[in-house]
């Protein structure tokens, strides 16, 4: 009589990769559509920094002194990201979705290698958390273009939906840390 071999159940997180491959898959489906697949680009293209870029330029324009605090803040916030974002993605190497799974469709370039975390999501949630500690109004406008721009990295195959919830976590982290420093220095 043989002995029933015992198999171990996967680990969780196996399953979480999964789902989360899953998801990409669904969500980059929305990019076969030629005019969803050309507006979530140019997000994306915004995303890139040139949306941040105007905004850091136009809020001393429009709030005189307060708004070139408020660039400077988001100046150096941003640069704390970077330095952040280039660690974590050195430090994971975690491949972009397009090189695991051929069936997704990429509608742009990556800008660099490594998937995880999604740099635009981290920058994006962090100056919107910088803006809405110092003009809350002018963060009730750029909140969907921030969600957006999370939608858009894995909708163009270039984030798991994974990539894009750490770089919402990391940029809010940063931009809480920030905020609270800021503070302190101005008292």
């Amino acid at each position: 009589m043989s002995q029933p071999v015992f198999t171990p159940p996967d680990p969780p997180w196996l399953k979480l990769l999964s789902l989360d491959g899953q998801l990409c898959l669904r969500l980059n489906r929305i990019s076969e559509r030629d005019r969803p697949g050309r507006f979530f680009a140019a997000i994306s293209r915004l995303g890139d920094g040139w949306f941040w870029y105007a905004l850091i330029l136009l809020l001393p324009l429009v709030y005189g002194r307060f708004g070139v605090l408020v660039s400077l803040h988001l100046a150096l916030t941003g640069l704390s990201c970077l330095m952040v974002y280039r660690w974590v993605k050195r430090s994971t190497s975690r491949p972009r979705p397009f090189h695991v799974m051929p069936a997704l469709i990429r509608r742009e370039a990556a800008l660099d290698e490594f998937s995880f975390p999604s740099g635009h999501t981290l920058h994006a949630v962090a100056f919107t958390l910088i803006i809405a500690s110092h003009l809350p109004l002018v963060a009730w406008l750029v909140l969907p273009f921030t969600c957006l721009v999370a939608l858009s990295r894995p909708v163009l195959g270039l984030h798991y939906p994974s990539d894009v919830l750490a770089g919402a976590v990391i940029g809010a982290l940063i931009a809480v840390v920030s905020i609270n420093g800021m503070r302190w220095l101005w008292l």
